[in-house]
Parts: C-alpha cells; structure tokens; sequence
C-alpha cells in the first residue's frame, strides 16, 4: 500500500470486500449500511474540508492521514476493536483526558531514554482518531515526527494490561489494523464452522509453503520474514513454522508451535522442547489443557512422562537413520564433556535429518535433550537453520567457532560470585572417566561407579552433609569428564570446606598410583582472608613438586617447573597469577577443562573420598546448625 490516492483506494477497497463477505447471519445494525454497500469507508473529505480541519488544529496533517482523509473521510471496524474513526469533523485534541501521563512512562529518571521523553509528552499533545471502541485509545502525535513528516500513532486499551503500542505512521497503523482484522477473522470464522478465504488468504498460504521449502533450504532469514507477515495475519500454519525457527534461535517468549504438540505425529518431537521449557521456567504440575489446546488424554499422559524423565534428567532425544546415529554418537562425546566434538558430529550429519512430516522444519527435540540441549546455542541454532535439511539443495553455510575455550586458564576469567569463584580439580593421567570410580570414590558408598549425569549446582547441592558423613570430611559430588586425548578430570564448584593445608589429603595421591595425577584448589580472598591457590602433581602414590600460594607467600615443595612457580604478590595479583599457573598447567600437561559442560551441560558425578583428614587431637572445629521453631 502507498500513500497515494490509488493505492490507498485499493487497499480500502479490498478490506471492506473481505470484511463484507466474511459476515454470515445477522449483524448489528451499525453494520448494515456498510454489509449492504460492501464500504467500511465514507466518501472523500474535499480538499477545502481538509484545510480547514489544519486551520483548526494549527497543524498540517501527515502525508498518510492527509491522503486518507482524500480517499474516505473515516473508517468503520479498523482492526477488532476500534469501530468507528475520526474523519475530519471527529478528530480533537487528546489533552490527557484520561489522565495516563502519570503511569506511562510514569515519572521520568535523570537520564530518560529519548521514547520514554516522547510518550510523556504525547498525552497532552496528541490528536485523538478514536471514536467509538472498546476502550481503546488511538493518538496521532504531532510531536514525534519522522524525515518523512509523518507523526506517529499510539494505541492503548487498559484490558491488555501493557504499555502503549506505537506505529511509526498512520499508514503503519491502518496496516497493523487490518492484519488484526484478518488474524481475527480465522478464528471467528472457525468458530462459526466456515473458512474465511480469499485472495489475500490464498497468496499468504502460498508465501508460506513457499517459506517452508526456504527454511529447509538454510534460507531461514528470509523464511523468519515471510512467516513472520504470515502469522500477523493469522494464517494456520505459520506460527507452528515460525516458533520452530524462534526456539533454534534461542527465542523462547509465546512460543507454543501452533497446535503442533497436540498433533500425535509431531507430539514426541514438540512436548518435550514445551516440557523442557516450563521446567526451566520452574512452573510445577503437570500439562493440562490448556497448555496442549485440542491434545487427547494419551499425548498428555505422554507430556506427563516426558515431565518426569526432564525433572530426572534421563530424557534422550531420538531421530531416525544417519542423523539419528549422529545423535547416539553426539551424545557420547557430550556426556565426556566433549560439547564442541559432539556438535561438530551433529553439524556434520545435519543434511541426513528427516523431517516428521511437512509442517518439521528441524531437528527441535535436540534443545530439551539434557545433554544435547546446551549444545545448541544462538549462534549454533543459526548455523543449524542455515544447514540445507531433508534433501534440500543449498550451500553448507561456514562453521561457527568453537564455544570451550582450550586449557584451563579460563576458570581465572570467570567473574567473582559465580558458582566458579573457587574450585577444586584432579587431572588423572592415562585413565578414561569411567574408571575414575575406582581411584577416587569414597570406600563408603558401595560399589565404585559413576551417577547419572547432572548439572553443576545439582553436584554442588545434592550432597547434603552431616547424615552419614561427619561434617569435617569435606565429600561431596564431583563432576567428571575428559580433559584431553589422555587425561580425565573430576571437577568441584565451589567447595563446601574450605582449604586448609593442615589437614589436607588429597585424593589426587591415591589416583596416582600407576600414573600421574594433577591437583588444585583455588580459593579467592574474602575480606580478611587472603586468597589460596594450591597445585601438587603425583605419581605413584608420592608427591613429585607442588606449592601453596596463600596471600603475599607461597611455599614451594619439590622441584615446581619455572613456569609453574607462583610468585609472591598482593591480593590484586593473585588472580593473575592463577591465570597464569593455570596456563602454564595447559602447557605442561596438554589437558583442558570444558567450559560449556560444567556451567551449562550435564556430566557424570562421583562422590570422591574426603579431602580433609580426621581432626586429630587438639585440633577443634566448629559445628553451626540451624533450628527452626514453629509457632
């Protein structure tokens, strides 16, 4: 639609001829006179009348409400809610009759954003165009002026409980209006057991088909785009399309995919992402209804099972052929640690994916697999739409950089008051995670084997001390994993006790019998307490060399290589000589942690043997508990 009187002419022209033939019984009479002639519009105001409307206002109008005004002097059902408005004998100034200038944008801080200054100003500026609606203001102002002169216009209704809408123009306005009409003529028309078609409706569905066929091809940008007009104008399809190409991109507001997940053939593919999404969002209780609109009892009862295996981490994504021995593969490396392997793997076998059936755009289960879901990051999520899928023809888009870091040294990075402000790590030499249980777990537990795969703060917390295990004894949960082509780690957050070389006993001497064994406790400084950076490497059950850097001092022992010694500095230099000692390790050793799997992922966890020894004589520790009394 253009500005001109032609083109406002046709556009006008065609929505009153889709509203009049989407009416069926009676109508209210109002609406008799504009069903009879097929107009929502009234004749053209005169050149002369709308001179004398910008006499009176003192303003001239804007190039869109000017040359609408010369082709119908007002409207009829602009959009679902605005019945009647203004020509040029109802337009009046606003004058903040209602008094909304005091909520929106309320009281104005010291540094106002520039849209917050205009919507002060507005109310008391602004032309009012609405003359009969339901509650729902409709503000031309003249204050907020584009290059082009057209003012800008704001909606508001207080039943939609949110801040005013703004169009940048009342070309805009009338466009956003009448995709509303549309948008809620499909589900009026639904309830009414007819179809509204017509030859709007018939290009957008094409534009939609043709849009699948471009997300599939990697064209997901120009897809987004096409679905994006098409859901604005309610169109079946689009939004179970659209939502899948928003979640890959990370984009998880209103996403619900359009019925989809109450369709049985793509339930198993959607519940769990919606599943997976209201557990992350920490709603309880199971999906009923209204959360699968139209789903039979057996897909919630699924939902249900899906909750479960989600709230027990046991959920695992599953796909058919090539990709879905990718994911097997891809699953493998990931539970290790080895994220960036793992998505190279999925990447890899992108263009084997098979779609479920036509309304399957992509591999979206993959984002509520617990282990497979971290994976998939925004800039991956692109990567994977931009991929050419199910036998589609298109050009393999470059990779994405890696997301873990190499070596270790980026655990000094991390920012003070994260899980990763301390930490404690053993590097076992020549021993693949598996058989980690046997050199590390603690003899009281049972059998040595590793747990199910948890997140970071789970390890940090299932633990609870002080049932079983004496509180000085400092276990807990570790995470563990590969930390290179020769080595595996066990990895703790944040550790419960804290350092004290006294009493330390690291499990690092016992895992290194055969082999050789890394250990280090980092701690910050806390107030008064100076910050601990502790490092000992093992073989055969000894301690070769090793140091403990505590505050302005650092005592080594053995013979610690130069680039491993930590020098002596104050407590802004600790920090970076941890960096440094921690690169210096990557150097050594060849080995790395995987950053991605211990902030993001889940990893198999082992309860280690204690890492304090027994207090000895003479050598108390303190015991707080906590009672809470009941009124």
């Amino acid at each position: 639609m253009t500005d001109t009187s032609d083109g406002w002419r046709s556009f006008l022209v065609r929505w009153s001829q889709e509203w009049a033939d989407a009416q069926d019984g009676d109508v209210p009479a109002r609406d008799e006179e504009p069903l009879r002639t097929r107009r929502l519009g009234f004749p053209p105001a005169s050149e002369e009348r709308i001179r004398e409307l910008e006499e009176r206002l003192g303003h001239r109008l804007p190039p869109s409400y000017r040359s609408f005004l010369a082709v119908s002097d007002g409207w009829r059902h602009a959009g679902g809610f605005v019945w009647v408005l203004a020509g040029t004998d109802g337009v009046r100034w606003h004058e903040d009759s209602a008094g909304l200038s005091e909520y929106f944008p309320g009281e104005l801080d010291d540094d106002p954003t520039p849209e917050d200054e205009l919507l002060a100003g507005m109310w008391g500026r602004a032309l009012q165009l609405d003359v009969e609606s339901d509650a729902v203001y409709v503000l031309l102002d003249p204050g907020d002026v584009d290059e082009a002169g057209e003012w800008a216009v704001y909606t508001w209704a207080s039943w939609r409980a949110e801040p005013p809408t703004r169009y940048g123009s009342f070309r805009a306005f009338m466009a956003s209006m009448y995709r509303e009409f549309h948008h809620l003529q499909v589900s009026r028309s639904e309830r009414g057991g007819s179809v509204f078609a017509n030859a709007t409706t018939r290009a957008l569905d094409a534009s939609v088909a043709a849009a699948r066929l471009d997300a599939l091809a990697g064209r997901y940008e120009q897809a987004a785009a096409t679905l994006a007009e098409a859901v604005a104008y309610g169109r079946p399809r689009a939004s179970g399309l659209h939502d899948q190409i928003r979640r890959l991109l990370g984009q998880t507001y209103m996403v619900s995919f359009q019925g989809l997940a109450a369709d049985p053939v793509y339930a198993p593919e959607i519940v769990p992402v919606l599943v997976a999404e209201q557990a992350r969002m920490r709603r309880d209780g199971p999906m009923g209804a209204s959360d699968l609109p139209g789903s039979s009892d057996t897909v919630r009862a699924a939902a249900d099972e899906v909750r479960r295996q989600i709230g027990e981490g046991t959920y695992r994504y599953t796909a058919e052929g090539p990709f879905g021995r990718a994911v097997e593969e891809a699953r493998e490396l990931a539970r290790w640690g080895d994220t960036d392997a793992a998505w190279h793997t999925l990447r890899a076998a992108l263009p084997d994916w098979r779609p479920l059936s036509p309304e399957h755009l992509a591999p979206l289960g993959l984002c509520a697999d617990p282990l497979l879901g971290p994976l998939i990051t925004p800039d991956r999520g692109r990567e994977l739409l931009a991929t050419p899928r199910a036998g589609q023809p298109g050009d393999i888009p470059p990779p994405t950089a890696d997301v873990d870091p190499p070596g270790l040294a980026w655990l000094a990075d991390e920012r003070p008051g994260t899980l990763l402000t301390s930490y404690r790590f053993l590097l076992v030499e020549g021993v693949a995670p598996p058989q980690l249980p046997s050199r590390l777990a603690a003899t009281d537990t049972g059998p040595a084997a590793l747990n199910a795969p948890a997140t970071l703060w789970d390890a940090r917390t299932r633990f609870r001390p002080g049932e079983s295990v004496p509180p000085w004894a400092d276990t807990a949960l570790t995470a563990v994993g590969r930390a290179g082509p020769a080595w595996s780690f066990a990895f703790e957050a944040a550790p419960g006790g804290g350092f004290d070389a006294r009493r330390l006993v690291s499990p690092g001497l016992a895992a290194s019998r055969g082999t050789r064994t890394v250990t280090v406790w980092s701690e910050p400084s806390r107030g008064h307490r100076p910050g601990v950076f502790h490092l000992s490497v093992a073989e055969n059950g000894e301690e070769r060399y090793g140091f403990t850097a505590r505050g302005t001092t650092t005592e080594h022992r053995g013979p610690v290589p130069e680039p491993l010694r930590f020098p002596p500095g104050g407590p802004d230099e600790h920090r970076r000589h941890e960096h440094r000692a921690l690169e210096a390790l990557t150097t050594e050793f060849g080995v790395r942690l995987p950053r991605l799997a211990l902030t993001q992922g889940r990893l198999h966890t082992l309860r280690t043997r204690p890492w304090n020894r027994t207090p000895g004589p003479g050598e108390p520790y303190l015991t707080i508990g906590f009672v809470q009394h009941r009124p």
